[in-house]
């Protein structure tokens, strides 16, 4: 299995979400919602959305962890991966967030699943650094070569490179910083819109990189192993070509799958000879999530990969209350459990 693709990912299933006002005016791919539509109409919207993604890479033989999400006051919620990520040998990672509004995502119960689930051994929490303006926003800050151990980040408000270097001494990667920029001049804000990296292929932004130098130095950096690099440019990435992630899956008779989820806009925005490169090593699985796109994040920015090696299951004690439960599982209120294991 490579290390690059999880086969197990956390999804939140946020029952409120909306385009979040304080992370506007650092992120320009962020749009508001049509006109006349209302704030619930865009929830119910993008909560159809995210059981489409959470489908789809259950389709794909993906293990799919779904948390519930009920708090009105975190609009960004379905974008977990800012917050947390896990690393092989039983590693946690967790950040500090730019948007005040933002840091109440980070939820106990999921890192709880994750320790009783999977093997944990440390948990890392970075998110003292906040009060003093320093933030790194997970896998949305820094896109990870888990392979050759490269932490790729584009420097931003939202990627401090001390805070960079201190996880990658704590997590053993590589920090390759760079400036990376629209064609107007503004900072990307997270450098998973312009790239992806996965076991074989990688897509970037290269011409979003100012520094010519650099630029090599990227590229060279990406490629030294044989992995083909996809340039993908300004426009495609307008249209989230980058935020993309390579998953390994399950073909109904067990056999390994690699796919490289995707928006169903960032499919439609690759010509058919980006997509021949893609599917040399993994099949696209491409879902529609245009609601969810209006908060300038996509496909990649919803999932929190699992890094980590899964515990054995073991069986509960059976009682009476879930033995009278145990064809519909329930929390102690009625309600439908939190999380999901699908």
């Amino acid at each position: 299995m490579s290390a690059q693709a999880p086969s197990a990912v956390i999804l939140i299933r946020a029952e409120r979400f909306t385009p979040n006002p304080a992370t506007a005016a650092d992120n320009a791919f962020q749009a508001d919602a049509p006109d006349g539509q209302s704030d619930d109409a865009t929830a119910a919207r993008a909560l159809a959305e995210m059981d489409a993604v959470a489908q789809a890479l259950r389709e794909a033989g993906v293990r799919v962890h779904v948390f519930a999400d009920e708090d009105h006051s975190r609009p960004d919620s379905v974008f977990p991966n800012n917050w947390l990520s896990t690393h092989a040998g039983g590693n946690i990672a967790v950040y500090p967030m730019y948007a005040s509004n933002r840091r109440h995502e980070r939820r106990a119960d999921v890192l709880e699943m994750l320790k009783s689930s999977y093997r944990v051994q440390t948990i890392v929490d970075y998110s003292g650094l906040e009060p003093d303006g320093i933030f790194l926003e997970g896998t949305g800050a820094m896109v990870l070569d888990h392979v050759s151990r490269v932490a790729y980040t584009a420097r931003s408000h939202r990627a401090d490179t001390h805070v960079l270097e201190r996880f990658c001494t704590d997590f053993g990667y590589e920090p390759m910083a760079f400036n990376a920029v629209d064609a107007d001049g503004v900072p990307v804000y997270h450098t998973n819109v312009i790239a992806c990296i996965g076991t074989d292929v990688a897509m970037i932004a290269l011409e979003m990189i100012p520094d010519a130098d650099r630029r090599a130095q990227v590229r060279e950096r990406l490629s030294v192993n044989g992995r083909t690099v996809v340039e993908i440019t300004e426009d495609q990435v307008r249209e989230f070509a980058g935020n993309a992630v390579e998953l390994c899956g399950r073909t109904p008779d067990g056999r390994r799958r690699y796919v490289m989820a995707m928006s169903a806009r960032a499919r439609r925005s690759l010509r058919p000879d980006q997509v021949e490169a893609i599917e040399e090593s993994c099949e696209i699985v491409a879902i529609d999530i245009p609601t969810i796109e209006l908060a300038g994040g996509s496909v990649r920015c919803m999932i929190a990969g699992v890094h980590l090696d899964r515990r054995p299951a073991v069986e509960p004690e059976p009682t009476a209350a879930v033995e009278a439960i145990d064809d519909n599982p329930v929390t102690a209120d009625g309600r439908e459990a939190a999380t999901a294991d699908i």
